[in-house]
Parts: C-alpha cells; structure tokens; sequence
C-alpha cells in the first residue's frame, strides 16, 4: 500500500470522526435523557395490573408497523424513548417538537391553558394520547404510537425546566457548573447529569413495586397538576440554587453554579419526580387498557 494511499485514507477517517463528533454535539437536549425515561418506564411496567402488562406487549408486536425502523420499541423502555428518537427525522416528525413541554414564566402566576395553542403542548398530549391508547376501535400500531408519546411526554413533564421558565427556554440558555464540571447547562444537568446520579445513587432501587400507601401518595393528580407542580419546582428551587438569590428580583446572569451541596439537595428532589413519573404512567396505563370507557379529567 503507497503512502499516498494511506494518507488519503487517514484523511477520510479523521473527516469521518469529526464529522460524527459533530453531529453528536449538535443534538438537542432531551428530556430526562434516555435512562431518566427508561427508568420511568421499568417503574411502571414494575406497577401495572398483569392484564396492563399483557397488553402492552401485545402492541409492541406492532412495532414493525410504525415505519420506524431506526426507532424501535422492542418494550416499554424503548416506547419511552422513541418520541425522542423520532424527532431526528425532522421532516416526517419535526411538527411534535412543542408536544414535550409547555414552560411558562416562573415569576408569573401559573396558568395551565396559556402556551399551548392548538393542544400543541404536553398537558394535552398526554390527555390526548391516553384517549387514542384506550380506543381499541384503532389500528393497532396508531396505539401503539400513542402508547410512546404517552409514556414519554408523562416523563418530560415531571422534569421542573419542562414547565417553568425564566426567559431562556427552560434553562437551556443559562451556562451552569455542576460542581467542578463548567460549560453545561441548566436544563442538561437536571435531564442528564442530575437525574442520572440521582437514579443510580438511590436506596432503595428506584425501579421497584411499590405498597398501595406509596403509590396512593405519590400516583395521583392529573397532567395539569403534575406541571404546576414542576413549575413551582423550577420556581422555589431549581433556580434559587442554581443563583443563590431571589430569581424573580431582576435580571439573571448568563452564567450559573451547582455546588456540590446544591447537588447533595436536588438528588431527593429529582428521585421524587422520577418516582411520581413511573408511577403515574403505571395509573395512567391502568386506566388506558381497562374495560369500558375512559374517563379523563380535563386540565385545568
């Protein structure tokens, strides 16, 4: 092999792996992060009735059905995880962007209709979705469709920046050390970073059965409270900790911290959320593949 053949392939691989670097620093934000919803997703599937069980895996037979096939939904895990997926093939998926979140100001008074236009926002969608998952008049992979959409948006609301805000798009805008690590964000370290070490460091396991006294104080409400309470999340702690100040007195800076004690203090916090979202979605698939009709409280 001549030398003039080695260089040009050592340039290709160098063009190959810059340009996959790229691509990964590129991609946007997502809610949770993949094993923030995958975890959502074994504590329901820990929770359901056995019938809610069997039915689900019988709609992920479907899963060839959905066109997907860079998307897979091999199990509820994967379903969790696919409306993020999906959003890569922007011209076919593009239009369900706003269907993850519906922030709103923080140092406004909470208004669960505003900023969802169209029912083009979380609250609605997950009312929406557990309707289309519950009408077994439709075709199967439509379900199943809904299903995914349903058990992920019910993770992107429990995460507080999904629903409040302070003018830089649910903290995605605010430049945040966490602990010694600088150059992240906001919004990342509560999806990623925080929600991880949360699930990872909890005792016991997150991913669980939980007594009918647990999921009786941790399962109810509907979307709409599940967003006021991660507004007021955002609102007395995410941002307080992130600032050490009265966030609504004045104009923020770019720049933020998360001391190892703010850390030590939003570990509970975000294991509670993760918690509320597995076991909310276990209800809420409950309700969806129980006999007879569903009934839905509108929000408010």
């Amino acid at each position: 092999m001549g030398l003039g053949t080695i260089r040009s392939r050592a340039a290709r691989l160098i063009a190959a792996i810059a340009l996959a670097l790229t691509a990964l620093v590129s991609q946007p934000v997502l809610a949770w992060g993949s094993y923030g919803h995958r975890t959502t997703a074994e504590i329901a599937l820990a929770n359901v009735q056995p019938s809610t069980r069997a039915a689900i895996a019988r709609l992920i037979a479907y899963d060839a059905q959905l066109g997907t096939p860079e998307c897979r939904i091999r199990n509820l895990e994967d379903a969790a995880v696919w409306p993020d997926c999906v959003r890569r093939d922007y011209w076919r998926w593009g239009y369900t962007a706003a269907w993850h979140y519906r922030t709103a100001p923080i140092c406004e008074a909470y208004n669960a209709r505003s900023n969802c236009s169209g029912g083009n926002c979380v609250l609605a969608q997950i009312e929406r979705n557990q309707r289309i998952l519950a009408d077994e008049t439709l075709p199967a992979n439509v379900r199943l469709e809904a299903m995914a959409f349903l058990v992920h948006f019910i993770g992107d609301v429990h995460m507080p920046l999904h629903s409040g805000d302070k003018d830089d798009k649910g903290g995605n805008d605010r430049v945040t050390s966490y602990g010694d690590v600088p150059g992240l964000n906001l919004h990342g370290i509560w999806d990623s970073t925080l929600a991880e070490r949360a699930i990872t460091s909890a005792q016991p396991p997150l991913v669980r059965s939980y007594s009918a006294a647990e999921r009786a104080e941790l399962a109810g409400g509907d979307p709409a409270e599940w967003g006021r309470e991660s507004w007021q999340l955002a609102r007395d702690f995410v941002y307080p900790g992130a600032f050490e100040k009265d966030v609504c007195d004045g104009v923020l800076p770019k720049e933020a911290a998360l001391t190892q004690a703010d850390i030590e203090a939003a570990i509970p916090v975000s294991q509670k959320r993760v918690v509320q979202a597995g076991l909310r979605m276990a209800r809420m698939l409950d309700e969806a593949f129980q006999p007879g009709p569903l009934k839905v409280t509108e929000s408010r």
